[in-house]
């Protein structure tokens, strides 16, 4: 019984294991040179410290990406129009920023 369950586990690991492994590497294939990664980390911190003191309660509910190429993404919510746009501006005007694209959705009820 413990025979059929240890193969049981060590086949099923073996199958999946690749699969798993495969799924992790896609996920950050932006990230995958030291140097982008610290480059977009950084415009992103950036973004996030001027929305942050802003002080506008909806712009924290806004997500920064930024990729090796300096493409910044905005997603998530805020409460008006005004706030979408005071956060595209913000990203426009930090240094680096190639491009901003926005995917921020207007959402009264948070």
């Amino acid at each position: 019984m413990k025979t059929n369950f240890a193969m049981t586990c060590l086949v099923i690991g073996t199958l999946l294991g690749p699969v798993v492994a495969l799924a992790a590497e896609d996920q950050d294939t932006d990230r995958s040179h030291p140097k982008a990664f610290v480059k977009d980390s950084a415009i992103t911190t950036k973004i996030k410290a001027k929305l942050a003191a802003e002080h506008v309660t909806s712009l924290a509910r806004i997500h920064v990406d930024t990729d090796e190429d300096g493409v910044v993404w905005l997603t998530g919510s805020a409460r008006t129009k005004e706030a979408i746009d005071k956060a595209v501006a913000i990203a426009r005007e930090t240094e680096r920023v190639k491009a901003v694209h926005s995917d921020v959705k207007i959402r009264m009820d948070d």
